[in-house]
């Protein structure tokens, strides 16, 4: 559901034809449940490749068939991109439930709460931070609110959070310390890119879903560039 009102808010945002609806259905109804259903039966050699390949592959195809060539490259670009958001990279979030990490059977559900702890504290201090001590914005014509001293606070608090909840994972203090870091740089990078996102449409958020906070893309922006790698990581080395 979540991925569903994400997909929902980057669409809106995008100006599409009347040759984009196919696609669009089967974005929505098809692509988007099976990535899921992928997830669910824990197939981790197709989900991991459903989305960039196959559906990248098949999303232009399907607008091609509609004979509407009109701004074909911008309009497919930003469905396969806001699919690649909404759905792929936050559909590494459950598939963390899925990863035989040894001598932590059955606890795998605090690994997704570590992930969204840590970066969503990550957020919240980066702007604590600013609004407290922060003179120097990092990108000013993107997102004025993000300075250096919040995100040089942001990161380090949360990372520290980080560290000291190593005793709900599989990590040491030390690993911990290092993918919270790695984490929270890449929850920066996201939320980033989707401000460029908002300036390119003109529009301060994705969606007003969510009163006074925006869309619920405005609130997994973060974990969008997060959650794949975060995914990886304890994948590679913890399993």
């Amino acid at each position: 559901m979540i991925s569903l009102f994400a997909l929902r808010e980057c669409i809106t945002l995008t100006p599409t034809r009347r040759g984009d609806h196919e696609a669009l259905f089967w974005c929505f109804f098809i692509i988007l449940p099976l990535q899921y259903f992928l997830v669910g039966i824990q197939w981790y050699g197709v989900f991991a490749i459903f989305i960039p390949v196959y559906a990248f592959l098949f999303i232009p195809t399907r607008m091609a068939l509609s004979g509407d060539s009109k701004n074909f490259l911008e309009r497919s670009a930003k469905i396969q991109w806001s699919m690649m958001l909404a759905v792929y990279c936050i559909s590494y979030a459950p598939a963390l439930l899925m990863l035989p990490v040894a001598g932590y059977e059955n606890q795998n559900i605090k690994l997704l709460l570590f992930l969204m702890i840590v970066v969503q504290l990550s957020d919240v201090l980066q702007y604590v931070f600013g609004k407290l001590i922060g003179k120097r914005p990092i990108a000013p014509a993107l997102s004025p609110n993000k300075t250096i001293e919040g995100f040089i606070g942001g990161i380090a608090s949360a990372t520290l959070v980080g560290a000291l909840l190593w005793w709900v994972t599989p990590f040491a203090p030390w690993q911990a310390a290092l993918i919270s870091l790695a984490i929270t740089l890449l929850g920066f990078a996201g939320g980033l890119c989707m401000s460029a996102i908002k300036r390119d449409r003109g529009v301060k958020d994705f969606g007003a879903m969510i009163e006074g906070h925006g869309g619920m893309m405005d609130r997994i922006d973060s974990l969008c560039f997060s959650a794949p790698v975060f995914f990886h990581l304890v994948r590679f080395y913890f399993t």
